[in-house]
């Protein structure tokens, strides 16, 4: 068989950059995709395409330009999304549309897109990138968290809806890595005389830290590889420090009360 094509959704920076890279390393033909083509110019790492996932045109347009060159499509690893922080009560709501729209109507966009052709040539795997804080209602990440979570459980029923046509699907939950996830997420504002403005800033200063200090992509790109080469992908897959890992057993084994006590107290709150 022919080497396998592989696209992926937000190619241009951070994870999906790194899933690339070492997908083309490793021998697969890369599509990545980008919402601006114009601001990579010199981009020859792997194909870079136009795709913005919140736009159903680009979306039928990128996936037909994949098919139409390579004749099929192997995996899609759904990586674009957009972070937002700040209190559920202060969030704008055109705001959480938004996230929604790019974090879970995005990803889903890009399954109905790519399903016919998987379905065609009687196979293909999904890998759905979503987060170990899509597992837990973190404060001022709330929205985040929902649309990852939910981002799971669609997972979840899809791969049961189209096991018989031999698509595999799967959630790849990665914690804090060292991206630029921070410098490109929507958060609201601290506002001045707020009831949320100490714990919100302190909260603020925390998860930046966690970013800064995250971990290598390299490590999501690896576990992403190693998935495409699982004939059986299990349905969930957590990538990150050994505590971000721990916690989602923390949150199956203890009573609620106390795993949110364990939150209050890391927060700070």
């Amino acid at each position: 068989m022919d080497k396998k094509v592989v696209l992926i959704t937000g190619g241009s920076s951070g994870i999906g950059k790194s899933i690339g890279t070492y997908l083309t390393s490793k021998g697969f033909t890369v599509y990545g995709t980008t919402r601006s083509l114009e601001k990579y110019p010199d981009f020859d790492v792997f194909n870079l395409i136009t795709l913005d996932v919140k736009l159903p045109e680009t979306v039928k347009t990128a996936v037909d330009l994949v098919i139409s060159k390579e004749g099929r499509l192997d995996v899609l690893i759904n990586n674009a999304g957009m972070g937002i922080t700040g209190p559920i009560e202060e969030t704008p709501h055109e705001e959480v549309l938004n996230v929604f729209d790019t974090n879970l109507h995005g990803p889903v966009r890009m399954m109905k897109a790519v399903l016919p052709q998987m379905r065609k040539q009687g196979g293909g795997l999904i890998i759905n990138i979503t987060s170990i804080a899509g597992y837990m209602g973190l404060p001022f990440r709330g929205y985040y968290s929902a649309t990852k979570g939910a981002l799971g459980l669609i997972t979840e029923a899809l791969r049961m809806e189209t096991k018989s046509f031999g698509i595999k699907i799967t959630n790849l939950a990665p914690g804090d890595f060292a991206t630029n996830i921070a410098s490109g997420r929507y958060h609201v504002p601290v506002t001045k005389g707020s009831a949320y403005e100490i714990v919100y800033q302190s909260s603020l200063d925390l998860m930046n830290e966690h970013v800064d200090s995250g971990g290598d992509p390299i490590e999501v790109a690896k576990k992403v590889y190693s998935i495409i080469q699982t004939k059986k992908p299990k349905v969930h897959y957590p990538v990150g420090a050994f505590m971000q890992k721990i916690s989602l057993l923390l949150k199956k084994v203890l009573p609620s009360k106390l795993y949110e006590k364990l939150l209050l107290d890391h927060y700070k709150l």
